[in-house]
């Protein structure tokens, strides 16, 4: 159970999503009964009608920024990618340094000086771990304005796209969902992905209703697992807020009988490392390093809304604590020979 090889599973290359479903709200949906093992093959715009009018929808409002930046090294004219990770989220105070993620032939050295697409210039101060570099942007442009600018939608590196995406405007809209108000993620909550603003007004017209939380979500979250026991991995803390009307929605939804319907694993994080006595929820802002595992018990949700994870994934690992890990196995399976759309762009499932 707490093995990563337990994590993996075989997935066709097709499968794997490089384009948004036409609209949004017609991926798939397969819905995974826990308390039966039923699985249902449905459609997402099908979700009103497997919602009560107690329930509670809770959606992750974070907003993903353009962090990607295209440079070259100075010296040899060589490609690199920057996936920026500091000062670009709402809050956050300017500044003109920052960690990045580097993504080139060659690894960084210190000292190394890039020019940004744009025209800025940057140099390496410091080199760390796993990719990680120091790098200081020249010039009188904080670098929330420079992604701004010049900044791509930074897509995981399983959706294939050239340098100059011909879909870049695409991605930019559809790589959003509908209640993104907050900057702040390096990648979308993708179960959000699939919500319409008709769909929101669906639910709302079956009486359902829907609350927000922020969670920006972080590399750390996509980070590979590298312990075989998967207990032993560690995320990068992200930033998370639950608003008061957040709170006293939970709690009113608790006291009617209603099911706190969580939209992605992101929510889930945020709402259990804010929950106290009784799976109410605590309206607070701070960091979360929460790992959800097998084992671990669920105080506030009761149903998830979420999309097919990459394998040895900490995502997948939350989706198996809270389905149980066979029942995971076999909705994977199921989905895999029904031909699902996987990952990011891909379809969903709604585990009750």
């Amino acid at each position: 159970m707490f093995d990563i090889e337990t994590y993996d599973y075989d997935l066709p290359a097709h499968l794997i999503a490089q384009h948004p479903a036409p609209q949004r709200d017609k991926s798939r949906l397969l819905v995974v009964e826990r308390a039966s093992g039923h699985l249902q093959d449905r459609l997402f715009c099908d979700l009103p009608d497997l919602l009560n009018p107690a329930d509670l929808l809770v959606v992750n409002d974070t907003r993903v920024v353009p962090v990607r930046l295209n440079a070259t090294k100075e010296l040899t004219g060589g490609k690199v990618e920057l996936l920026v990770l500091e000062g670009v989220r709402e809050g956050e105070e300017d500044t003109f340094t920052s960690w990045c993620l580097y993504k080139a032939s060659k690894p960084a050295r210190k000292g190394m000086r890039l020019r940004i697409e744009g025209g800025t210039r940057a140099e390496v101060v410091e080199v760390g771990q796993n990719g990680f570099v120091r790098v200081h942007f020249q010039g009188d442009e904080p670098v929330r304005d420079i992604v701004s600018k010049w900044g791509h939608v930074p897509l995981p590196p399983y959706i294939r796209r050239g340098r100059e995406s011909d879909v870049e405007g695409l991605d930019r809209t559809r790589y959003q969902t509908v209640f993104s108000k907050k900057d702040g993620a390096v990648a979308a909550p993708t179960a959000g992905l699939h919500f319409t603003e008709e769909l929101l007004e669906n639910l709302r017209l079956r009486g359902i209703q829907i609350a927000a939380v922020t969670l920006h979500v972080g590399y750390g979250t996509f980070q590979p697992v590298r312990t075989r026991d998967i207990r032993k991995h560690r995320l990068a803390p992200e930033y998370y807020g639950i608003p008061q009307g957040t709170s006293e929605a939970i709690q009113r939804c608790k006291e009617r009988g209603g099911r706190v319907v969580a939209v992605g694993t992101t929510v889930v994080r945020a709402l259990e490392s804010a929950r106290s006595e009784g799976g109410y929820v605590a309206a607070k802002k701070g960091k979360t390093d929460l790992l959800i595992t097998p084992g671990f018990e669920f105080k506030v949700i009761d149903a998830l809304v979420t999309n097919f994870h990459l394998p040895r994934s900490s995502l997948l690992f939350l989706v198996a604590a809270f389905a149980g890990l066979e029942l995971t196995k076999r909705a994977y399976a199921h989905a895999v020979k029904e031909q699902y759309r996987f990952y990011s762009y891909g379809d969903a499932m709604f585990i009750v």
